[in-house]
């Protein structure tokens, strides 16, 4: 039998290359397209750090020359602890800095301390507790802390700049106050000054105590509404609110 030309080994057609060409280009388009979409996160997060870091300086801006009371110092760490919980922990620290470097420029260094301590870093504590999903009592009871130890911070730097210890005219105050109260009540001791300074304490605890209460009611109502939401509160609280969610 005489094998024909076709049969042979050597004039059998060799796979077409060019062929498969278009598919590997394909592939290669196919992952060229997909990169940037793994690469659109840091920018996303750079600019959000960055947009929510200035708006925690403007609040404190606006605040400092056009005090409106105490609405909008409520959301004075409100900023922060939401960068923390969208991007983490180095976000948050990024965005305090990011606010106390805008701060300096604007006002000065001494007015950006006094929003990191304790403003900047309260946003940072409260987003860390918040994203851990902590009971409102553990975070309100840190906060008040924290808060607490930048008033005595504060106090101190205002001191030293003012050439005069500012702790003495908080006792005044509050010296005049307990006198009015000991007057109504129909008592005629006059109270110790042990019992003035505790006083002072105790009333600069119970100020904070509130305010971060309230801190707790504003961001859980604000950040629902943007997706980021912090643990419920307690039962008698949305009671007390009538609150469905």
């Amino acid at each position: 039998m005489n094998d024909s030309p076709a049969d042979d080994p050597k004039e059998r057609p060799s796979p077409n290359l060019d062929s498969e060409l278009p598919i590997n280009q394909a592939s290669d388009e196919r992952d060229n397209f997909s990169q940037p979409q793994l690469k659109a996160v840091p920018p996303l997060k750079m600019v959000e750090t960055a947009f929510l870091a200035s708006a925690a300086s403007l609040i404190w801006f606006i605040n400092y020359y056009f005090p409106l009371g105490p609405l909008l110092r409520i959301f004075f760490p409100v900023p922060i602890a939401l960068v923390y919980l969208r991007w983490g922990n180095r976000a948050a620290w990024m965005a305090t800095g990011v606010s106390g470097l805008l701060l300096s420029v604007l006002m000065g260094p001494t007015r950006s301390i006094l929003f990191i301590i304790p403003f900047g870093l309260l946003g940072v504590l409260l987003g860390a507790v918040w994203q851990r999903r902590s009971p409102w009592v553990v975070s309100i009871g840190l906060g008040t802390l924290l808060c607490v130890l930048g008033f005595f911070f504060r106090l101190g730097l205002l001191s030293v700049l003012a050439g005069q210890d500012v702790w003495v005219y908080l006792i005044t105050q509050v010296t005049e106050l307990a006198e009015w109260v000991f007057l109504k009540l129909g008592l005629l001791a006059q109270p110790s000054v042990f019992i003035i300074q505790v006083g002072a304490i105790a009333l600069v605890f119970v100020s904070n105590l509130i305010y971060l209460f309230v801190v707790h009611l504003a961001a859980w109502f604000l950040l629902d509404r943007l997706g980021n939401p912090i643990p419920r509160p307690p039962h008698w609280v949305q009671v007390l609110m009538d609150y469905d969610g």
